[in-house]
């Protein structure tokens, strides 16, 4: 099933759109036919077709956050949430799988061999170079230390796009030798050290391979190749200038800042994408009990897309001016407070849900005609709902966090997973599913 473009948009471009990113979200746009054409093998496969990713790598998508240094692009908050919209209006999973290959970042905090080791592959490898899997979870892998580095076993969840990933991100506890607290860890796995578990049946997303990694035996990780999370803030924010690019100019609230906004935009996607194929049908489907030639020329299905296009505008501003606002302060070498985040974040949490309603009520304005699993537009229903259940994007908690602010009580340590909690005690983010900074997989 084809569907019409998006009408360009009345408004001039931003200027925080570079070059590369237009050219990279125009390569998309050309490429929306044949993406669109193979989502539900996808979904089959479990994982995005060969070909998908064949032709995004020609994109160059995964290296979007990859240092100019390195081979990559170091795009800006504006130009990735422009290309992951664009990948949502056909395939939520490809937009979501280009996201979480921002783990490849991780590598850089790890020092010189890591950094040579992973972007050794660079133009050759298809598919993003590392996924994480369970780094700020709850519950994590156990390692314990030896001469030279870590054994590490475990299972970890949630390991998105870890069948077209080289090398695996995981979290571990360990008892520190010193102090005998238990602490927390991540470590870089190769292929060879973990088996894909089969769980990844779900709704929705369902290319993005986000199956479990385990390892059931003990698994030896060089030292070089481990970080301990507590040190990870101060490993990140370093890397702040250190490349080209103005992917490397953010704050490391700004980093995650443009991280949430690049998955509003992927909602976003959907919901155009959702909306396009609505009004393409419903000029062609005869209504079920009403005598107009079609849907179209009804005024509830008027109404409906009316409101939709108004919800979708407005979720566009929102996120547009969010993405801006990360890549002004980059420039302007302004940096954001932690205290602002809460409130940004829920602001892009809403859009998503907004989002989500618009894409259901679409659904249900057109009618059964849109359950068969050839309409792309129950793909959007799915896929936009798990995206709205990943904890951090549930709304009523990131309400509660927000709400805290508003009446002056103290805030949540958001910051806390990045340290082991003591025996029998539980950090408020970990309980309601808001991990700090980026997560990267749909839980």
């Amino acid at each position: 099933m084809t569907m019409t473009l998006p009408k360009v948009s009345r408004f001039p471009e931003s200027s925080y759109l570079s070059e590369e990113g237009r050219r990279m979200r125009d390569a998309v746009r050309a490429a929306a036919p044949g993406l669109a054409e193979r989502a539900r093998e996808g979904e089959l496969l479990g994982a995005l077709t060969p070909e998908t990713v064949s032709v995004l790598h020609e994109i160059g998508v995964f290296r979007i956050t990859v240092p100019v240094e390195l081979g990559g692009f170091a795009l800006g908050a504006r130009d990735t949430a422009e290309v992951v919209r664009e990948l949502g209006r056909v395939d939520a999973s490809a937009g979501w799988t280009v996201i979480v290959s921002s783990a490849a970042r991780g590598a850089l905090a790890l020092g010189d061999q890591v950094k040579n080791e992973v972007f050794a592959d660079i133009d050759t490898w298809q598919g993003p170079l590392i996924f994480g899997a369970t780094v700020f979870a709850p519950k994590v892998g156990d390692g314990r230390k030896v001469e030279g580095g870590w054994m590490v076993k475990g299972r970890w969840a949630f390991g998105s796009s870890c069948k077209i990933a080289k090398w695996g991100s995981v979290g571990f506890e360990y008892d520190d030798p010193d102090t005998g607290e238990r602490r927390r860890a991540m470590g870089l796995l190769t292929q060879d050290q973990y088996t894909i578990v089969d769980d990844w049946q779900v709704m929705g997303l369902s290319a993005t391979s986000s199956n479990s990694v385990r390892a059931d035996e003990e698994v030896f990780v060089p030292e070089y190749r481990v970080i301990h999370t507590m040190d990870m803030p101060a490993r990140m924010d370093a890397l702040r200038g250190k490349y080209q690019g103005l992917g490397f100019m953010h704050s490391a609230t700004g980093t995650m800042v443009a991280t949430t906004t690049a998955f509003a935009a992927l909602a976003l996607g959907m919901a155009e994408g959702a909306l396009a194929a609505f009004v393409e049908q419903a000029k062609k489907r005869p209504p079920f009990n009403l005598p107009y030639p079609n849907m179209a020329d009804m005024a509830s299905t008027q109404v409906v897309a009316g409101k939709a296009r108004a919800v979708i505008n407005t979720a566009a501003a929102v996120i547009e001016r969010q993405a801006d606002e990360v890549d002004r302060r980059a420039l302007a070498g302004e940096d954001f407070h932690p205290w602002d985040e809460p409130e940004i974040t829920m602001d892009l949490v809403h859009q998503i849900h907004a989002c989500l309603q618009v894409i259901d009520g679409l659904q249900l304005a057109l009618g059964s005609s849109t359950v068969g699993l050839a309409n792309p537009i129950q793909r959007f229903v799915r896929d936009v709902h798990v995206l709205a259940t990943h904890g951090a994007f549930r709304i009523d908690p990131m309400a509660e966090i927000n709400g805290r602010d508003i009446f002056g009580m103290e805030p949540f340590p958001m910051m806390a997973a990045l340290s082991s909690p003591p025996p029998g005690k539980m950090p408020p983010h970990a309980a309601n599913g808001n991990a700090p900074g980026p997560v990267p997989h749909p839980a």
